[in-house]
C-alpha cells in the first residue's frame, strides 16, 4: 500500500492527499475540501478516481506481474 500511494503522489499529488485525509486521517468529504481549499464535489471525484488507481495498483501492479490487458 505505501508503495502504491508514493507512486499515486508521483501520478497525482493532490489525489494523493485526499487518500491520506479520508482513509488514514478519517476526515469527511467537507473537511478534506476545506483543508485543501477545493470544492466537496471535486474532493468526491478525485476520491473515487483515486481508489479505482490504487485498486488497480494494488490488484495488478509491476510486483505481481502484467495487467490483465497486456
Amino acid at each position: 500500500m505505501d508503495d502504491a500511494l508514493r507512486e499515486l503522489e508521483h501520478v497525482d499529488e493532490r489525489q494523493a492527499k485526499i487518500v491520506v485525509m479520508r482513509f488514514f486521517a478519517g476526515m469527511t468529504e467537507d473537511e478534506t475540501a476545506d483543508v485543501l481549499g477545493i470544492s466537496v464535489s471535486t474532493v468526491k471525484r478525485e476520491w473515487r478516481m483515486a481508489r479505482a488507481w490504487l485498486y488497480k495498483e494494488l490488484s495488478y501492479g509491476s510486483a505481481k506481474g502484467p495487467s490483465p490487458r497486456s
